[in-house]
């Protein structure tokens, strides 16, 4: 009892922080990603140049920070016993920089990283049992939660993600207390949550769980994918070019003229674009989600910082919309499906991605979320974007 109630002391005043840092960033990162689609002619054209200096920049200052969520994963199987402040910072601006000169990047391995390096440092200090492998759990919730502002698929995450097919039960107080701190504290910051009302499904038979279930293994199946050219990009691109200032330079110069060359920057940064299109009947090409998919590959095995699970969420959502037809099901439904189904099966995760579909898109189709995550989680191959993470 005590050592719970130490922990849940910890982690109120951790989420604060945490969120605080969050809304900062996630901002931050807004009006340059509104910057970059102002000028994507003009900034565009220096990815390679800037993905050069990052990678100088960790070398020179920050060595072992390009590999943070690596650092989390070590700390959180008791391999590492520090994860450096440092890496907040670097993480931070390398991922500001991607974001604002094109790259195809996501958020949240800011928001993990930093989270678990604040969190882990606070756990160091208490006096408890495992207290800094529970406390970098309770920081992943924090950190999620504060940039997504989904505080029960925060905690769900990062109880489930270190270790597939296993809940650390111990962090679920303090985990959800932080998540929730997080979430409130990035909200009163002025960091917007994102929400779309989904229709509820309203005739249920055996046909349409069929449906769900195809879809989540479709869904399932290029989650895996994506974490399988991912881990595999990043090897060759650093077999082939194993100067890191090189690669970064040479891939980003090639990145950059195949993002303008297509559609002058549509697959940029977030995908956020091609989510809203997805639900809103906009415009959605049958191929938006594979070239989403191949241009975020390239853009994090060149070495630029950022995240996954964003343009994981813009490929399921824009794959969803083009299924809708072939299986007569609404546009938005499938494009919510498929936004939380990919991101579950290419994280090796269940229950964050039905959550985050619930408490996105509404809990009136949490039954839904729940059958086309599981299909999708059932086939993915023990396939993840996380390499650290392993197997109970």
């Amino acid at each position: 009892m005590k050592k719970n109630l130490v922990l849940a002391a910890a982690a109120i005043p951790t989420g604060v922080v945490v969120g605080a840092v969050d809304a900062l960033f996630g901002r931050v990162l807004l009006y340059l990603g509104a910057v970059r689609d102002a000028h994507t002619a003009w900034l565009l054209p220096f990815l390679g140049v800037v993905g050069a200096l990052m990678a100088w920049s960790y070398r020179k200052f920050g060595a072992g920070c390009e590999n943070g969520m690596g650092m989390v994963f070590a700390a959180g199987h008791a391999n590492r016993e520090e994860i450096p402040l440092r890496l907040v910072p670097f993480v931070m601006c390398a991922t500001w920089l991607t974001h604002l000169f094109g790259g195809s990047a996501g958020r949240e391995g800011v928001a993990v990283q930093l989270g678990a390096a604040i969190s882990h440092r606070v756990g160091r200090l208490l006096h408890v049992e495992d207290a800094p492998r529970l406390m970098l759990i309770t920081g992943i919730s924090a950190g999620f939660a504060g940039l997504f502002r989904t505080p029960f698929a925060a905690t769900a995450f990062a109880m489930e993600v270190l270790t597939v097919g296993r809940l650390e039960h111990r962090a679920l107080l303090p985990a959800a207390l932080a998540a929730l701190c997080a979430s409130v504290t990035s909200g009163l910051l002025g960091l917007e949550k994102f929400e779309f009302s989904v229709s509820a499904v309203v005739s249920w038979d055996a046909l349409l769980l069929m449906k769900l279930a195809a879809l989540g293994v479709i869904f399932g199946l290029v989650g895996a994918a994506f974490a399988f050219l991912l881990r595999n990009a990043k090897k060759i691109a650093q077999n082939r070019l194993k100067n890191p200032v090189l690669r970064a330079f040479s891939m980003g110069v090639v990145l950059s003229v195949v993002l303008f060359v297509l559609y002058r920057g549509r697959y940029c940064g977030l995908g956020t674009n091609l989510i809203n299109a997805s639900l809103s009947g906009e415009t959605v090409y049958a191929w938006d989600w594979a070239l989403k998919l191949a241009l975020t590959v390239l853009t994090l095995a060149a070495g630029f910082q950022g995240g996954e699970v964003t343009p994981l969420f813009s490929i399921g959502a824009s794959l969803g919309a083009v299924l809708a037809a072939i299986f007569g099901l609404p546009v938005p439904l499938c494009a919510a499906l498929g936004y939380a189904a990919v991101f579950g099966s290419a994280s090796n995760t269940l229950l964050a991605p039905a959550l985050i579909g619930a408490e996105v898109f509404g809990w009136e189709n949490a039954p839904a979320f729940l059958i086309a995550c599981a299909a999708a989680y059932a086939v993915n191959g023990n396939k993840s974007i996380y390499s650290g993470q392993i197997l109970a």
